[in-house]
């Protein structure tokens, strides 16, 4: 088998201002356990706030969203503007706020957000080129801006997000944290995670899964 090379976009370090940090490293080893090589990329932009995780409250000091991914990827992080979809096979996004608050506006804009410029051309380069996209958590949310309306996905079974979802032109499918969701028109490939995780080893029941179809999926590209 060929090795596959995976892209993996970061929003920062943290759960509350960027990725989701057991997400990303459950997803990252999954991928290295599988024997894909893996990119990480992130926008170099400023965070949209920074967040205290010992007390949830906003601290007076800005932080940019590369230079916290590298804190994740080990140093191993590049701009995403320099990621060209025909170097790799599929493209995977953990959640974590700074999915919604960083890569997109959907934290404070709901379903007038927009997708930070770089990250949807990126995204949207992949699905044009029909090589498979893994989200999860909240970077579902922005699937329809990637896909257009239609794109079948899933961010669990809260019902206000997934009302949000719908708006956007989205069908939002309910899932269980163990599982996953595939639009095998669009191969996209989409799991709970935290969005419904009560722990670590739940979150990588769903990931991991989602992770194996991703690189099923990149077989039949």
């Amino acid at each position: 088998m060929t090795t596959k090379h995976v892209a993996v976009i970061l929003s920062g370090c943290g759960v509350y201002d960027g990725t989701e940090i057991h997400e990303s490293v459950i997803t990252l080893l999954r991928l290295d356990q599988r024997g894909a090589k893996v990119q990480c990329f992130a926008p170099d932009i400023a965070q949209l706030h920074v967040i205290n995780h010992l007390t949830g409250e906003e601290m007076p000091e800005s932080r940019n969203v590369l230079v916290e991914s590298a804190r994740i990827a080990r140093g191993e992080v590049k701009d995403i503007r320099e990621a060209k979809v025909e170097d790799f096979d599929a493209l995977i996004v953990p959640g974590g706020f700074g999915a919604a608050k960083n890569l997109s506006s959907f934290a404070s804009e709901g379903t007038a957000c927009n997708v930070q410029a770089d990250v949807l051309a990126l995204a949207e380069a992949f699905a044009e080129a029909g090589k498979p996209i893994g989200l999860m958590c909240i970077s579902p949310a922005i699937a329809a801006k990637i896909y257009g309306p239609g794109v079948t996905c899933t961010i669990g079974n809260d019902p206000d997000t997934a009302a949000a979802v719908e708006k956007m032109g989205a069908t939002h499918q309910e899932c269980e944290v163990s599982e996953m969701v595939e639009d095998k028109a669009r191969k996209l490939v989409s799991t709970p995670a935290y969005m419904l995780a009560q722990s670590i080893s739940e979150a990588a029941s769903g990931i991991n899964k989602m992770v194996d179809r991703v690189l099923e999926l990149t077989q039949k590209a």
